[in-house]
């Protein structure tokens, strides 16, 4: 009998919306076959609430709808809000480390090295004696000379005592006075030379190698002799190709890293150099070793990470997020409509910028507060329920 009622309501029901729908649609036709503007006016306020009304009603209808829905159904994904936040980039060059002041020492003398007087690894401070080069007697000439320019000396302030009281003519002033200067310089010219025969450090540093043994006979300026090196003020010096001129400067900043050492450190590009190589089109850039890093030798080689691009605001994802389509389109899922943990995931075409340690900027298709698929999308289809198993931000 209960039954037999609904169906009677129902039908009742369903023929009251007929009737109501015919008399709307005599009332439009009247209104429209009416011609006023204002009346059509108004009707069209009327609908357009009457749509937004059942438009409402639909969705807390769908609503209601999806509370019985099987939601165990639905992809399990984990999701994460996008935020903006720094994003660097740099450039990865391989350089050496060197030193202005690692220098082959040469003799200006030419004789027998008679003396060294130190050993290899020992630390030297500039103008310390390192080795001594048999003269050749000209120590005693120099004595003979210094003998000769004293007696010369003497006749020179005589004849200027007397030239300065009258006494005596110009030339022998004259004669004097150019004698004495004569064998003055001739002594100053010796004493030059007998101290090329001493072997000075030209810097402080440590000796990085004993060439020529005692005893052996050197020529000047052929036979190195030893090489000194300053472990100190060191820097790496590495070349950059033109394509970063004006981003690569000084002040840029830099990751360094001695892979033989197993040491990173981190420091700003110091020098820039003013021109472009003709032979690889590169430009040189220097960065300095800090002297508390031990066992850094010339040539060593370092590999450097230059920051040529920075974003403080950037959207980034992971580079796993991203994917592509085959006409090259990229894009993610993105989340809209959460509720209890579900949402649907919306295709989202990107444009992505720069790449950097698994990171990439998004430069357009995401917005700050945007929730994205992470794990899980591989396998979803356009606008597909899903079920969100966390959310990091």
């Amino acid at each position: 009998m209960k039954t037999k009622n609904t169906i009677y309501f129902l039908f009742f029901a369903l023929m009251l919306i007929a009737c109501g729908d015919k008399e709307n649609e005599r009332n439009i036709d009247e209104i429209l076959e009416n011609n006023n503007k204002e009346e059509i006016q108004q009707l069209k306020e009327e609908l357009y609430a009457e749509q937004r009304k059942v438009t409402t009603d639909l969705e807390r209808v769908n609503e209601k709808l999806l509370a019985f829905e099987d939601k165990s159904k639905y992809s399990l994904v984990e999701a994460e809000q996008v935020e903006k936040s720094n994003f660097k980039h740099y450039i990865k060059v391989q350089g050496n480390v060197t030193t202005d002041e690692n220098l082959l020492i040469y003799p200006e003398f030419t004789g027998v090295l008679t003396n060294i007087y130190i050993q290899e690894g020992d630390r030297v401070k500039k103008g310390q004696l390192l080795a001594r080069i048999d003269d050749g007697g000209m120590q005693n000439q120099l004595q003979e000379l210094r003998a000769q320019r004293e007696l010369v000396k003497t006749r020179f302030e005589r004849q200027e005592r007397l030239w300065d009281e009258n006494i005596g003519s110009e030339i022998q002033f004259l004669e004097a006075k150019t004698g004495f200067e004569q064998i003055d310089n001739s002594v100053k010219q010796m004493q030059q030379q007998l101290a090329k025969a001493e072997i000075r450090a030209p810097f402080d540093g440590v000796v990085d190698e004993v060439i020529t043994d005692r005893g052996q006979v050197v020529m000047q300026n052929q036979n190195a002799l030893f090489r000194v090196v300053n472990l100190r003020n060191m820097y790496i010096e590495a070349n950059v190709p033109e394509t970063y001129v004006g981003k690569i400067d000084k002040d840029t900043e830099s990751i360094v890293n001695l892979r033989a050492l197993e040491t990173s450190f981190e420091a700003k590009v110091d020098r820039v150099s003013s021109f472009i190589e003709d032979s690889n089109r590169n430009f040189r850039v220097r960065v300095s070793v800090p002297d508390s890093i031990e066992y850094v030798k010339p040539n060593l080689i370092a590999t450097l990470q230059l920051n040529d691009y920075t974003n403080n605001e950037a959207i980034k994802v992971s580079e796993n997020v991203l994917q592509e389509t085959a006409t090259g389109e990229f894009f993610v899922f993105k989340l809209e409509k959460q509720e209890d943990n579900v949402a649907k995931a919306v295709y989202q075409k990107v444009i992505p910028g720069r790449n950097y340690q698994g990171k990439i900027e998004i430069l357009e298709g995401l917005q700050a507060g945007d929730f994205i698929v992470t794990e899980g999308a591989r396998t979803l289809k356009r606008d597909e329920k899903v079920r969100i198993a966390n959310t990091n931000k």
